[in-house]
């Protein structure tokens, strides 16, 4: 079952079971994802119309980190109560991403994206954020990773960045 029909499977079920927050948290994410295929439709045309899985991760992904920094600013104000809300949000939206990798995993995965795009420099980093990217959606923080994926190609070309 791909992830527009598990997201709607848990709409109706959230509607049966008059789950307000789940309801509300699942209809964001709906919107969301009709945003962008209506984005993908107006560029590419009526063909376009449905966007893929992997984008739709990019979506869950996006949504996830941007309550996590609300939350980090409403706990900030004092504001524990909008916070918890936003959390609960996060806890509901990750049910749609795949588990995240740990590190050793993070560590393995970017040593094959090196492997398999033929990296031999820094110059390469391009090439291999966009194999961990293309294989990886949803599943690990590339902020945290593209210094990792620079110390790699470093150590690769003798220490040479």
């Amino acid at each position: 079952m791909d992830l527009r029909s598990r997201v709607n499977a848990a709409l109706k079920q959230a509607m049966k079971d008059k789950a307000a927050q789940r309801l509300s948290t699942l209809r964001l994410i709906n919107a969301a994802i009709k945003d962008k295929d209506i984005a993908a439709r107006t560029v590419g045309g009526e063909e376009a119309s449905c966007i893929s899985d992997a984008e739709v991760l990019a979506i869950l992904g996006k949504m996830t980190k941007q309550r996590q920094e609300s939350a980090r600013a409403y706990e900030e104000g004092g504001r524990l109560d909008l916070a918890e809300r936003e959390q609960q949000e996060v806890e509901i939206i990750s049910e749609f991403l795949p588990k995240a990798l740990n590190d050793g995993e993070v560590t393995k995965a970017i040593s094959e994206a090196i492997t398999v795009t033929g990296a031999a420099s820094i110059r390469d980093m391009g090439k291999v954020m966009g194999e961990l990217k293309g294989r990886y959606t949803g599943q690990m923080d590339f902020g945290k990773v593209g210094p990792m994926v620079k110390d790699q190609l470093c150590a690769a070309s003798g220490g040479q960045c």
